[in-house]
């Protein structure tokens, strides 16, 4: 074989888990497989869920016409809808007063959560030159990319207690209080960490923010399941919205997605807030114009079809109520479906104990459950999910978490 001319210094990478084990899934011809890996809402019968408020608010853009509506937005992106998507997450309801905090936020359109997370990291490494970025230990495993591909060395914090199968507050607030230095960025999961489902309580909260503030260390927080958590808007944006209320003097960020909320995932909706402190507020214009550049030289815009979709929902008082009753559908069918799981293991009296998934929170359930057993379950039972035992609950049903339990009670005794 001839030797490749080229330039490149190029060595393969790993391929995503979450992609490679959906294609596996995808091509499985076993009548029984069940795909617990990837994070989309699905349906009892496994099937895909547009929003029922989404088709609506399709139609309504269809009677439209709007003859823009494939046309280029400002470079921020569809500004309207900026405005929309930052009262959501910082629970702006156009009361008295709410102009000064305003001026504190600087947003940005993005493709999806995504985007806004890399647009973040790299407006921060251009910028503000973090020492480092503190990632929970487990995180979302693009979180790694994406600091990694800005050039801001990363380090991790303790937050999955494997013994208790609990949330580690004790050993993230010890490390981050010894380890972490002034002008460190902390990244923190909004709410339905991915991928534990485990959440800090509001005192915890509170805690965690005073830390940050004392320490001067930089809340980077990553907003993906707004409503979608727990079915309410307002208690999932808790801690973005304490943090911003109650410390006025400390910088923070937040890349907020609408992929889950929406099921808006190939639309890749998202945008990206910087707050100032509140001595600070000219400099937000600023912030957006640097921002705007670094857009400009990567994707120009955002995509607009996704974000009219939003907007038209939440700029209707009947479709914005649509819109929380769907959240209420997708929510209560997670928790369902924790428990009809939990109850089967417990029916079956499995060796280990199970409370912790019922306890989790959101999209995410860390099961437990060792790289072995994970890849029995696929071989032997053809159920996919990652090799940290991560599981997409959405992808259980009345079906076949009977199916799955059984499963995982199979190769749990034979191990033992």
């Amino acid at each position: 074989m001839s030797k490749i001319d080229t330039r490149l210094n190029v060595s393969p990478v790993p391929p995503d888990e979450i992609f490679a084990l959906n294609g596996a899934y995808a091509v499985d011809p076993h009548p029984q497989k069940v795909s617990l890996g990837v994070g989309v809402y699905r349906t009892d019968d496994g099937k895909p869920w547009p929003l029922p408020v989404v088709l609506k608010a399709e139609k309504e853009l269809v009677v439209d016409d709007d003859l823009f509506r494939h046309e280029y937005t400002a470079i921020e992106g569809d500004v309207p809808f900026l405005g929309i998507a930052r009262d959501l997450m910082f629970g702006f309801e156009g009361k008295q007063g709410e102009e000064e905090a305003k001026a504190r936020i600087g947003s940005v359109q993005t493709v999806a959560g995504t985007g806004a997370n890399h647009l973040g990291a790299l407006f921060l490494a251009h910028h503000m030159k973090p020492p480092t970025v503190w990632l929970s230990n487990p995180s979302w495993a693009n979180h790694q990319t994406i600091w990694e591909l800005a050039g801001v060395p990363r380090k991790t914090y303790p937050y999955y207690h494997a013994a208790t199968r609990s949330f580690d507050f004790e050993g993230m607030m010890s490390s981050l209080e010894s380890e972490a230095q002034e002008g460190d960025v902390v990244l923190l999961h909004a709410c339905a960490h991915n991928p534990t489902g485990l959440d800090p309580n509001k005192e915890q909260w509170v805690a965690i923010a005073d830390l940050c503030e004392r320490k001067k260390l930089f809340p980077f927080f990553d907003s993906a399941y707004q409503g979608f958590a727990s079915g309410s808007v307002e208690e999932d944006a808790w801690a973005v919205r304490y943090f911003f209320n109650n410390k006025p003097d400390m910088e923070m960020c937040v890349a907020q997605s609408f992929s889950k909320n929406f099921g808006l995932y190939g639309q890749r909706v998202g945008a990206f807030h910087y707050c100032t402190n509140r001595a600070s507020t000219t400099l937000r214009d600023v912030v957006v114009n640097n921002l705007c550049h670094l857009i400009r030289g990567e994707f120009s815009m955002g995509p607009r079809v996704g974000c009219s979709i939003v907007k038209k929902v939440l700029t209707s008082e009947e479709l914005t109520a649509d819109w929380h009753q769907d959240l209420q559908v997708m929510s209560s069918r997670i928790k369902t479906m924790r428990k009809a799981l939990y109850n089967e293991l417990v029916r079956l009296q499995t060796p280990g104990t199970w409370e912790h998934i019922i306890q989790q929170n959101g999209m995410f359930s860390y099961t437990g459950l060792t790289p072995k057993q994970v890849y029995a379950l696929k071989d032997k039972y053809h159920i996919y999910l990652l090799k940290s035992g991560r599981a997409s609950i959405s992808g259980l049903s009345q079906k076949n978490v009977a199916y799955v339990a059984q499963a995982i009670d199979d190769v749990i005794r034979n191990e033992n």
